[in-house]
C-alpha cells in the first residue's frame, strides 16, 4: 500500500475537492461518494448523483463508558463492506452541516489506513450553490469484502497520551467546542472546563458562511491558528464533546499541513473521568 497520503499520482482527487471538480469525475468507476448528513431528510431531499447514504451513528461505538469512541474493527469491517469499500476505492464524503460527520468518516478511513479520500468542500450546500444537478433517487451500495484494521493508530490520540504530553512544549490542543463549553459555562458532563493549555477555536469559525460553508481561506485560518499557538511544527490533538465537530478541525488541520490527531474520547471522556486535569 502506498504510504504517500494524498499524492496526486495515486489519488483521483485532491483532499479538498470543489463541486465542479467532483462533477467532472462522477462517472469514475473507482469513486464512492458517501453522504453522511446530520439530518437524514437531507439525502432524500437531494444528493450528489450516485452518492450513497450513511447514518452517522455507525461511525461511533454507541455503547460503553465512551459511546463516541471508535467502533470495533469487526464492526468497521462490516460497515465498510456494506458500503462497498475496496482497496482501490476513492471515497468522497460530504454532509449537510459544513463537514463534521463527513470528516468523522474520513478520519475513520485514515485510522484504518485507507488514504484515498476527499472532502467535498462545503458539502451539499456548496453543490447546490454551484447549481449542479441533484438526485432524489437513493443509490444502493455494491457490497464488498473489506477487512478493516487500525493500520494508522497515530491518527488518533488517547486520554492517557494527552495527559503524558501536557508539559511538552511541542504539543498543543485545539478545542473545537463553543467558547461557553471551553470556559466551563456549558455542558452536561461531571466536570466542566477545558484541558490545561488547550486553545479554543470553535469549529464553526473555520467555515466560511458566505461561501456555502466551505473551509475558510487557508492563509487567514493559518494566521489565526498560529496566533493561538497552533503551528505546523507541533503535534496537535483536537477534540470537542464527541469528536464530531473536531473531526472537521482535524480535516482542516490536515488540509493546512498540520501534524494533527483526533481525540475520539473528547470531553465526553475527559470531563467524566476523575483523573483528568481541568482548567476553567
Amino acid at each position: 500500500m502506498s504510504t504517500a497520503s494524498h499524492s496526486s499520482e495515486h489519488n483521483l482527487l485532491p483532499l479538498i475537492v470543489e463541486p465542479e471538480q467532483l462533477q467532472e469525475h462522477l462517472q469514475a468507476p473507482e469513486l464512492l461518494i458517501i453522504d453522511v448528513p446530520a439530518n437524514g431528510e437531507s439525502y432524500r431531499q437531494g444528493h450528489v448523483p450516485g452518492a450513497i447514504y450513511l447514518d452517522f451513528r455507525y461511525l461511533m461505538r454507541g455503547e460503553g463508558p465512551v459511546p463516541n469512541d471508535v467502533p470495533s474493527v469487526e464492526f468497521l469491517s462490516k460497515l465498510f463492506s456494506a458500503l462497498g469499500l475496496t482497496r482501490d476505492t476513492h471515497v468522497v464524503a460530504y454532509d449537510d452541516e459544513g463537514g463534521g460527520w463527513a470528516a468523522r468518516l474520513l478520519w475513520t478511513l485514515e485510522l484504518i489506513g485507507h488514504t484515498r479520500y476527499s472532502y467535498l468542500n462545503g458539502g451539499i450546500h456548496a453543490w447546490r450553490d454551484a447549481g449542479l444537478e441533484e438526485s432524489t433517487e437513493p443509490t444502493a451500495p455494491t457490497p464488498s469484502e473489506y477487512h478493516a484494521e487500525i493500520l494508522n493508530p497515530s491518527a488518533a490520540i488517547t486520554c492517557d497520551e494527552i495527559k503524558e504530553k501536557l508539559s511538552n512544549k511541542q504539543f498543543a490542543i485545539w478545542d473545537a467546542r463553543s467558547k461557553a463549553e471551553y470556559d466551563g459555562e456549558r455542558g452536561n458532563n461531571k466536570h466542566l472546563g477545558h484541558i490545561p493549555g488547550a486553545v479554543n477555536m470553535d469549529w464553526l469559525d473555520a467555515m466560511d458562511r458566505s461561501r456555502a460553508l466551505r473551509i475558510r481561506d487557508y492563509a487567514e485560518l493559518m494566521t489565526e491558528l498560529n496566533a493561538l499557538g497552533l503551528t505546523p511544527d507541533k503535534e496537535i490533538a483536537t477534540h470537542c464533546q464527541s469528536h464530531h465537530r473536531s473531526s472537521f478541525t482535524w480535516l482542516v488541520g490536515k488540509a493546512l499541513g498540520f501534524n494533527i490527531r483526533g481525540y475520539a474520547g473528547s470531553w465526553g471522556e475527559w470531563g467524566n473521568r476523575d483523573d483528568t486535569p481541568i482548567e476553567k
